[in-house]
């Protein structure tokens, strides 16, 4: 086993170990060799780096690193990126310390039938993919790595929250995709590597124009053009915003928005090229339905999540659909009107708030999102909901005295948590929340045949059908049509309930 050190070109008297057995991890640009006790990475570009991208390179491990980590909610991004630590130098070959994935970060089990991919990183093209989740397929991913469909979001506002984060400091990742970005369905968890790539706009130009599949239109249609001609498109953060809304996308529905039935020439390469380019359209537009998937030349590994009349992208529920609509229909050829990452942030988070847990047990997805229908039922296996399903609607206080429905609203489960964020709308739910923020004030539950709200720390929750204080520790009963004060403070909530499926 062979230690090398190599010397730090930021911090002098710095140095790292690497171990060299002579066959470095081969990435796209660079060579990559594990420290001794595999905590970091050296990777070395094998390509001589010119003084420009040194100069990107330095900017990302001092300046761009103490703006994202050294600071309140730092730990939070510590976690999202893989970022580089450092940047070092031998025999005129640049490198960049970076920390190793976290352990969840890796296949634990794998394949269900065998070990092929145990040990491997978990990067997100295997739980976007539906072959991978196929119970006919022998190489389908291990019950034990998949998670649930409510793990998807969480993963999907973890994704959101990391871009938001980028274009937030004037940065665009330029390259985001299932390959750029590790996913843990088990911890919920993501992590966005590959950072050394980032695009500063008038100052450090991209390196690449992206991976196939997430490659923004109008950069594909331009990209026969040379780099300096004006009508050139290149990554910038309306092409990570394309990126992210085909990311969600395909996390969410395991199958990707552009790839239809519609053939636009009989050269393969060509087709490609014109339908995830210039003439690039929804699989599942409103209007135009040109692009839908066909059924006979459909992989039957990729059912039923191929099938869009079985699984329609409406079944993400309202937020979403509007954001898909946006992203794919309006903002398609029109990057000026593609949803920021924070938009599609607070839409995944709402969208938690509707959703159910399937009462079938065999069911894979577990959870489904309330379609606000008579008798809701699992889009996934069909199972319907049993029992009355009590719906909270939130209000907020206009001007005095003047409530007006938030559009935002509160399904209830058994068990279901109630917290600060739904009680009070001055509390975003977002990256920045204490500890203490995220401590439920209340519970649902359903208790001698009724449902229940427990108060656990509401100091002011105050039934106002019944005209009656409900203080900590006690509960209230939730019926059709009544009112429930949560807060007196200022940007305190009002929630009406309805009971569905009586």
């Amino acid at each position: 086993m062979n230690t090398k050190t190599v010397h730090s070109v930021i911090n002098t008297g710095k140095s790292y170990q690497y171990i060299d057995n002579g066959e470095p991890m081969r990435g796209g640009m660079k060579d990559v060799y594990f420290s001794p006790d595999k905590s970091y990475v050296v990777a070395f570009y094998r390509d001589e780096q010119d003084f420009s991208s040194r100069e990107r390179l330095r900017k990302i491990v001092t300046e761009y690193y103490n703006s994202f980590f050294n600071r309140e909610g730092g730990q939070y991004y510590k976690d999202l990126y893989c970022w580089p630590t450092d940047m070092v130098e031998l025999d005129k070959k640049v490198g960049l310390i970076v920390p190793c994935y976290n352990q969840n970060f890796f296949f634990k089990k794998g394949y269900a039938s065998n070990d092929l991919i145990k040990g491997k990183e978990k990067e997100g093209k295997w739980f976007a993919s539906p072959k991978f989740r196929n119970r006919q397929f022998a190489l389908r991913l291990d019950e034990a790595e998949l998670g649930n469909w409510l793990s998807y979001f969480q993963i999907c506002v973890n994704i959101a929250r990391g871009v938001k984060r980028l274009h937030a400091a004037g940065l665009a990742h330029s390259d985001l995709s299932y390959k750029n970005v590790l996913v843990d369905p088990v911890s919920k968890s993501a992590a966005i590597i590959d950072i050394d790539g980032l695009v500063v706009p008038g100052l450090f130009p991209p390196d690449v124009i992206g991976t196939a599949d997430f490659i923004a239109p109008e950069v594909l249609a331009t990209k026969h053009l040379d780099v300096k001609d004006p009508n050139r498109k290149l990554p910038n953060r309306l092409t990570d915003l394309h990126a992210l809304a085909v990311m969600i996308y395909m996390y969410l529905l395991y199958r990707h928005p552009l790839k239809g039935g519609k053939v636009h020439d009989l050269d393969t390469e060509k087709d490609d090229l014109l339908s995830m380019g210039e003439k690039a359209l929804f699989i599942e537009h409103p209007q135009d339905t040109s692009n839908r998937p066909k059924l006979n030349q459909l992989n039957p590994k990729e059912l039923p999540w191929a099938d869009i009349t079985k699984l329609p992208y409406t079944i993400t529920g309202p937020y979403l659909k509007e954001l898909f609509d946006q992203a794919f229909v309006t903002g398609l050829h029109q990057p000026n009107n593609r949803p920021p990452a924070e938009m599609w942030e607070q839409a995944l988070l709402k969208t938690t708030d509707l959703m159910q847990p399937c009462s079938n047990t065999a069911c894979e997805q577990k959870w489904y999102v309330f379609d606000n229908t008579i008798s809701p039922k699992c889009p996934f296996c069909g199972t319907p909901h049993k029992g009355t399903l009590p719906v909270l609607d939130l209000y907020y206080e206009f001007k005095p005295t003047v409530w007006k429905p938030e559009n935002h609203r509160l399904m209830v489960y058994h068990n279901q948590y109630l917290f600060q964020w739904h009680a009070n709308r001055n509390i975003i739910r977002n990256e920045r929340l204490t500890p203490e923020q995220k401590v439920p004030v209340g519970y649902f539950t359903f208790h001698q045949d009724k449902w229940v709200l427990v108060n656990q720390k509401l100091t002011s929750l105050k039934d106002l059908t019944e005209d009656k204080e409900i203080p900590p520790g006690t509960m209230v009963e939730l019926t059709d049509g009544k009112k429930l004060l949560l807060s007196r403070e200022e940007g305190g909530r009002v929630v009406v309930i309805t009971m569905a499926n009586k």
